[in-house]
């Protein structure tokens, strides 16, 4: 009798074993029946981003499963100065980096000098909304600058246009802007002074801060993104103009807030190859798997942003409550849009940035 328990346990032992083994294993089976193992490659990509957060949301939408198809492998690294830090390793010739994510006028400023141009062949321009192409990139995703305000204080008569994001009189109460870039906010001052869209560019530059002066008493300049979110969380600011996932992240803290779809000045951010790459045909192919359908509604879902691509239906992406409530691209009425224009931007960023810090100060 013990022989016979012994012997049903060395079976059971090892069928165990054989079922444990068909579990971890990391070969596949082809159609075929042959097995076959996971891609490799020598290839390691450095990648740029801003770190946080972001970084393994582009871990999980574009790394993991680029690895699993190519075998090619990725070290993130991220910087608060990247494009001064990528204009020393061109001009050095030790370019360290091979993918970088940059915001839209930079990718158009410094493309063919710190930028690779690059021919994305399965990415042809027309998939694209027009001027957010450029011989460097094809956009990755778009996001608004806009006009919220805090329900709780505007009760009855609520805001409803740019124009009351300005009108103290109606609706009084602090406003809270960033002060580090006037991106999105000279737009929103010259469309409530009457531009269109349409003929927003050139900028004039000294129009939006004569609009801007008419409320700059009631103006509160947040010296971060975190400090104006956290204004409007505090009520020490009762409006606000900015970004649209920062508006997600006010809501999603308790922020009593409400978007005003009037006029929304939309930009986008884009993934870059540094010139000189060592690995420039892998960035590439890297960047063209990034852009693809999959990848980017993966990594809308994660955060919020719609894909530039147009051929992405964005209300079948399954984003969260507070994304779907300050996503401008979403088909129901959300008013003007307009593209803060990158090659206007790419030109006179730095003239625009002097005049509204001196501004401020003035």
């Amino acid at each position: 009798m013990k022989k016979a328990i012994s012997g049903l346990g060395m079976l059971a032992a090892l069928m165990f074993t054989v079922s444990a083994c068909a579990a971890v294993d990391p070969v596949s089976a082809d159609p075929d029946g042959t097995r076959s193992a996971p891609p490799t490659s020598d290839v390691v990509l450095t990648w740029e981003t801003t770190g946080g957060p972001s970084t393994e949301r582009e871990k999980a939408a574009f790394q993991d499963p680029y690895t699993a198809t190519t075998g090619v492998r990725f070290e993130n690294v991220s910087s608060p100065t990247a494009v001064n830090q990528i204009q020393t390793m061109v001009e050095t010739g030790n370019v360290l980096w091979d993918i970088t994510h940059k915001g839209s006028f930079v990718a158009v400023q410094h493309c063919g000098t710190l930028f690779e141009e690059v021919d994305f062949a399965s990415l042809p321009l027309d998939l694209f909304p027009d001027g957010s192409t450029s011989a460097c990139a094809r956009p990755l995703t778009k996001y608004g600058t806009a006009f919220a305000y805090d329900h709780e204080v505007y009760t009855g008569k609520v805001p409803s246009k740019i124009e009351d994001f300005f009108d103290l009189e109606a609706f009084p109460g602090k406003r809270v802007v960033y002060a580090a870039s006037a991106r999105g906010v000279f737009e929103a001052a010259l469309a409530a002074d009457g531009v269109a869209a349409d003929n927003m560019y050139p900028l004039d530059i000294d129009r939006a801060l004569a609009k801007l002066d008419t409320i700059k008493s009631d103006l509160i300049f947040a010296p971060t993104l975190p400090a104006l979110q956290q204004n409007m969380l505090d009520k020490q600011a009762t409006m606000t103009l900015t970004l649209t996932g920062g508006l997600g992240s006010i809501y999603d803290r308790g922020g009593t807030i409400t978007p005003v779809w009037d006029f929304t000045a939309w930009d986008f951010d884009a993934l870059l190859i540094p010139k000189g790459s060592k690995n420039t045909e892998e960035a590439a192919k890297a960047i063209e798997f990034s852009l693809q359908p999959e990848q980017v509604i993966r990594y809308a879902e994660t955060g919020g942003q719609a894909p530039a691509r147009n051929d992405v239906d964005i209300n079948s992406i399954d984003y969260s409550e507070s994304q779907r409530l300050f996503n401008p691209f979403l088909n129901t009425d959300k008013g003007e849009l307009c593209l803060l224009d990158p090659t206007w931007w790419a030109e006179n960023s730095s003239r625009a940035a002097e005049a509204y810090v001196a501004w401020q100060v003035g």
